[in-house]
């Protein structure tokens, strides 16, 4: 129990990372032993890339993913390490839960980070390039957005990858068919639809056949049951057993993140406060726009680590 309410903590996905992110944990043990355990696993210096970059380089969805899982982790040891509450749900966003999976005790870390360097080079091969897209669609609802990809889709596929706020859903599927269903939904009255710079077409159908390659993965993965309850993307569901958290993940791939009715699940729990773990504060802003009421904070750098420690103290 913490000294200001039971809470959850929420890893981002990709989207959040940015050169120089860490930099404030730079003399942090913790922190560079993580890291330099990614490193050992797979063979490539991260704590220099998520330094230095290059930008191109670290926004490529193979290191963008293990990265980004990495400095999560770091933070949640870091967190533990200075005293803070273990909190009473954890979630992730997209590849983020792979990061709450770890702070579970569902996975060892070392086995995420090759494992998520897996489903990055799955995902990324899933598709060939330029035949995939996604766009985020402003200000108009979940209904009417699917009304528009279901019209434009014409014997393609475009469909909802990421509802993530009642005023922000990412769409995803063809390229040519997400152009369409931008149209039809600035038609329906979107106040804006932005096209992603990504390189394919997350959470959508088309990425069953990396869906397929992970399932093979995951089934010679050793899982543990969680120590701390984890909500998942794909059914908004907590799962104990192994097996069921392993098919979620599968689904998962190739599914919505369903993050709006995430964060609903958390307020139904009864919880005082959110807390995001790692770079930047997307998940903190959606949380935000979800439900007013929640107290959030973004545990982004060192000294708002120091901060919020201080508020969630264990006691």
């Amino acid at each position: 129990m913490s000294s200001a309410g039971q809470f959850a903590v929420v890893f981002p996905g990709q989207g959040s990372q940015s050169v120089g992110m860490m930099s404030s944990f730079a003399d942090s043990a913790v922190v560079r032993n993580t890291f330099a355990e990614a490193s050992d696993a797979l063979g490539q210096d991260l704590w220099q890339l998520a330094a230095e970059g290059p930008v191109d380089a670290l926004s490529q969805t193979i290191n963008t993913q293990p990265v980004m899982l990495t400095a999560g982790v770091a933070t949640w040891r870091a967190w533990l390490e200075q005293g803070g509450a273990r909190p009473v749900l954890l979630a992730g966003h997209s590849l983020g839960e792979y990061a709450a999976l770890v702070a579970a005790d569902v996975l060892e870390f070392a086995e995420a980070v090759k494992l998520v360097r897996f489903r990055a080079e799955a995902m990324q091969e899933a598709v060939p390039a330029g035949e995939g897209g996604m766009a985020a669609i402003l200000n108009l609802s979940p209904e009417l957005v699917e009304e528009a990809c279901v019209e434009a889709a014409q014997g393609q596929s475009v469909a909802a990858a990421n509802l993530n706020s009642p005023v922000q859903i990412v769409i995803a599927g063809h390229a040519a068919a997400v152009e369409r269903a931008m149209e039809a939904c600035k038609t329906r009255g979107a106040k804006r639809a932005v096209s992603l710079p990504v390189s394919a077409p997350f959470h959508s159908v088309l990425m069953k056949p990396a869906a397929e390659r992970l399932a093979e993965r995951l089934a010679t993965t050793r899982f543990s049951a969680p120590r701390i309850p984890v909500l998942n993307n794909v059914d908004v569901k907590i799962e104990s057993d192994p097996v069921a958290i392993r098919d979620a993940l599968v689904r998962q791939a190739y599914s919505p993140v369903r993050w709006i009715e995430t964060v609903e699940a958390m307020t139904a729990q009864g919880l005082a406060g959110v807390l995001e773990f790692g770079p930047g504060k997307v998940l903190a802003g959606l949380v935000k726009r979800i439900n007013a009421e929640l107290a959030v904070e973004a545990v982004i750098d060192a000294e708002a680590l120091k901060r919020v420690v201080a508020q969630y103290r264990q006691v």
